[in-house]
């Protein structure tokens, strides 16, 4: 199975937190499971705040390309046939409530659910959970990217 983040094309696959041609990035893979959408990753020794937990900018970066990530895959499905290439979502807002503390050393799963679907904007929600714990919610809005983002060829 493809991650999301693959289809996109090679000019739009830089980003730091999903990127597969930034080699420095987070490289973050998500997937369809059912009607929501799946991540998982590991944090690395330095992406601590304090000893023992995760930097909560790094939480923010996850749900964020989860979030874009889901919202191009959900409008794909939605709106587009096999043949045509995903559309790339970007953030528009995005609303973090950290719950509880992130440990390291586990595997964080990140769950998106979309709650709102249209061709330019999907409303989604994405939790972050650790070890059965949901550490973080994310609400975001997603809108299609701006032809003004668009790398010239």
């Amino acid at each position: 199975m493809q991650a999301f983040q693959d289809l996109y094309p090679e000019d739009l696959s830089h980003c730091y937190g999903c990127g597969r041609n930034n080699p420095h990035g987070h490289q973050l893979k998500s997937y369809w499971d059912d009607d929501e959408t799946i991540a998982l990753f590991t944090p690395k020794s330095f992406h601590t705040a304090i000893p023992g937990f995760v930097y909560g900018g790094l939480i923010a970066s996850l749900i964020d390309c989860h979030g874009t990530g889901s919202a191009s895959a959900a409008a794909a499905r939605a709106f587009c046939d096999s043949s045509q290439e995903p559309p790339r979502f970007v953030t528009a807002a995005l609303n973090i409530d950290y719950l509880a503390p992130t440990p390291m050393g586990i595997e964080l799963e990140l769950r998106g659910v979309i709650r709102e679907i249209k061709p330019k904007k999907v409303v989604l929600d994405i939790s972050l959970i650790a070890a059965g714990v949901t550490c973080a919610k994310g609400h975001m809005v997603a809108v299609k990217m701006p032809a003004s983002m668009m790398i010239e060829a």
